[in-house]
């Protein structure tokens, strides 16, 4: 959750810096939004046992929909080949293999024993088993962020934030009627 917060704080500075608003944001006409928060939401909220992993791979279909009805907006094509780069991973090997050496040098020890002891819905401790090590959870992040994450994650990030900075840059279309400008005000 750390790396999306701070993706979204480095996009709006970005943009800031560029030249862009704010109110770019609130033009950006996202289809399907509510389907993007249930799927995130049944990522986080996905129920452990013999469901977890069908609810993942739903959730996962709910964010390729989204970004699928999004890909006019620039970085949408970005964010669908991260999600597709995560779902490959996680549907050959039935959940995110995550190194352990990967949870070690993102200051993840508990978790890392959690995995051991308790396994997990989502994410699993990567055995020899796995494949496609090279797209699961490797990149190790440290404290203070303190996450593993993977090339798609990466990927869908850098999406984020290009939909995000593009959006505050954008300028108003002519045709989408009158855009009220503050007329410049003379001293007396």
């Amino acid at each position: 959750m750390k790396p999306v917060l701070i993706t979204l704080v480095i996009a709006v500075a970005i943009g800031l810096f560029a030249g862009g608003r704010l109110s770019g944001l609130s033009a950006l006409r996202l289809r399907w939004a509510p389907l993007a928060l249930l799927g995130l939401a049944l990522q986080f909220l996905a129920p452990a046992g013999a469901w977890s992993f069908p609810v993942l791979l739903v959730s996962f279909a709910m964010l390729v929909a989204f970004a699928l009805a999004n890909l006019r907006i620039p970085g949408f094509v970005l964010i669908v080949v991260g999600i597709a780069m995560n779902l490959t991973v996680i549907g050959i090997n039935g959940g995110m293999p995550v190194p352990r050496w990967s949870l070690e040098r993102s200051d993840q020890i508990g978790e890392l024993q959690y995995l051991i002891d308790h396994g997990g819905a989502k994410h699993h401790l990567a055995t020899s088993d796995d494949h496609l090590l090279f797209l699961a959870d490797v990149i190790p992040i440290p404290s203070p962020i303190r996450q593993a994450v993977s090339a798609g994650d990466i990927v869908a990030y850098v999406g984020v934030a290009f939909v995000i900075v593009s959006a505050m840059r954008r300028r108003p279309d002519p045709d989408e009627g009158p855009v009220a400008v503050a007329e410049p005000t003379v001293g007396a």
